[in-house]
């Protein structure tokens, strides 16, 4: 069996990907990436690993006003925030497909 190496980024993008498909199956994503399905599978669960453990740690949410019991406009804009930097990671995901797919269908 070969062990591939894939580059950190795309793991990040997979796992992000995979994310901003909500009722997608993993099968499906790492198919349409060309990856086996339960390496994709172990790349979110770490994922899901590393989230948990930064949230557990002790300076996980220092300075943020809206766990510390900020006003609802602090709470409010901390969520579109979040919201924002998910469609940013979503749309520059989907605009390096667009260049893979294009690069791709050239001969």
């Amino acid at each position: 069996m070969v062990n591939k190496q894939y580059p950190e980024q795309f793991k990040v993008d997979a796992v992000a990907l995979y994310r901003s498909r909500p009722g997608a199956a993993i099968a499906r994503v790492a198919k349409d990436l060309g990856i086996n399905h339960e390496t994709l599978r172990n790349w979110i669960r770490q994922d899901d690993r590393a989230r948990s453990g930064a949230q557990d740690s002790p300076t996980a949410g220092r300075n943020r006003p809206a766990e510390q019991g900020g006003s609802v406009a602090e709470q409010e804009n901390a969520a579109l925030r979040r919201r924002i930097r998910e469609l940013e990671e979503e749309r520059d995901i989907l605009r390096k497909a667009a260049r893979y797919f294009a690069g791709e269908t050239r001969w």
